[in-house]
């Protein structure tokens, strides 16, 4: 117990016991304040601090099991001992149950003055512990908070710089005369914008450890429409969503597979005029299927693949992440391309 002089809330209706248990606790260093009922109690605990609350269970027209729950809510780390002269243990066991920190029955001797010594020793302690315990979860709760703004502020930061090199990329696309060139530098644009929308869902979240990955797509393909309409393709683009929570870093994952198998398609699939690319994000109970679906040309009558072959590579890679596999289905006309992805995978770290 540390040098400073500890106080103690006294609750007792006697005025001469509350008197005999001032002094005898002053020749051991405690200050005591006495109240003689519930409403000075509280009044007294409201005005000032304190250390320990030794509350009787007689307070005359009340009980200190009534007065016991308010004290708790006024002060939930304040230890209060309950004392009371009788010897039946379902009192003691109430009072415990109602967040007591000790008892002690009150008896007429040295044995009384011994056990409320001891129980006050203890209770004060606990009260530092408390006091030290609640201190540190503030600090821990504070820094938290600030990680969380900091975070927040990095992804802000990392979106605006991305969409910032996206629209160089558009404005370059845009500039280019070369349909190639002009192709690969829309699909980058693609690329770097679904990486993009993730941070920006991120530090619009309030859990930056998990994003919606049906708002993200959302997202994620009305950059891919952007893009492409630069291009003059007719092509649209529909979306049906699903909420699934998804960690982040799975979540780039499958918005990059979106990104791929989309802009493929609207490049590819109707090179004679408009068609619909049909995007499907359904929730499972053992995960996702995702489904990204064409009434075009289809995978054979495309021809042989196009372009420089990074795109499927990118597919690939971002599948194994996701301990998956991108399959094309055997369909009457155009081309599906689905993907399965276990609940596990998404919510592992």
């Amino acid at each position: 117990m540390s040098d400073a002089q500890k106080r103690i809330l006294y609750v007792d209706d006697d005025a001469a016991l509350g008197r005999l248990v001032q002094r005898r606790l002053a020749r051991h260093g405690f200050a005591v304040v006495h109240a003689g009922d519930a409403a000075a109690g509280l009044e007294a605990l409201a005005g000032d601090a304190f250390d320990v609350v030794i509350l009787d269970h007689d307070l005359g027209t009340s009980t200190g099991l009534d007065l016991l729950p308010r004290i708790r809510e006024q002060a939930p780390s304040l230890p209060v001992i309950y004392v009371t002269a009788s010897t039946e243990l379902a009192i003691a066991v109430e009072a415990l149950k109602a967040g007591a920190f000790d008892y002690v029955v009150k008896t007429v001797g040295e044995d009384f003055d011994t056990l409320l010594l001891s129980a006050i020793t203890q209770a004060v302690e606990k009260g530092i512990l408390l006091r030290l315990k609640e201190k540190a979860e503030r600090e821990v709760a504070e820094a938290r908070d600030h990680a969380l703004v900091l975070l927040a502020e990095v992804n802000h930061r990392v979106s605006n710089s991305l969409a910032l090199v996206s629209s160089l990329i558009r404005m370059q696309a845009a500039a280019s005369k070369d349909p190639e060139t002009k192709a690969a530098l829309v699909t980058t644009q693609a690329r770097i914008a679904a990486v993009g929308d993730l941070h920006r869902n991120l530090y619009t979240s309030d859990d930056v450890r998990s994003v919606d990955l049906g708002a993200y797509l959302t997202s994620v393909l009305d950059a891919v429409r952007l893009s492409v309409a630069d291009t003059g393709s007719a092509a649209t683009v529909s979306f049906t969503p699903a909420a699934v929570l998804c960690r982040t870093d799975k979540a780039v994952s499958v918005g990059m597979i979106v990104t791929e198998l989309v802009t493929n398609a609207l490049k590819y699939a109707y090179p004679d005029g408009a068609g619909e690319v049909r995007v499907t994000l359904a929730a499972e109970p053992d995960g996702i299927v995702l489904t990204v679906a064409d009434d075009g040309v289809g995978w054979r009558g495309a021809g042989p693949a196009r372009g420089s072959g990074l795109g499927s590579r990118i597919i690939a890679s971002m599948a194994k992440t996701l301990d998956s596999q991108v399959d094309y289905l055997d369909v009457p006309a155009g081309t599906c391309a689905r993907l399965q992805v276990p609940a596990a995978v998404l919510e592992r770290r």
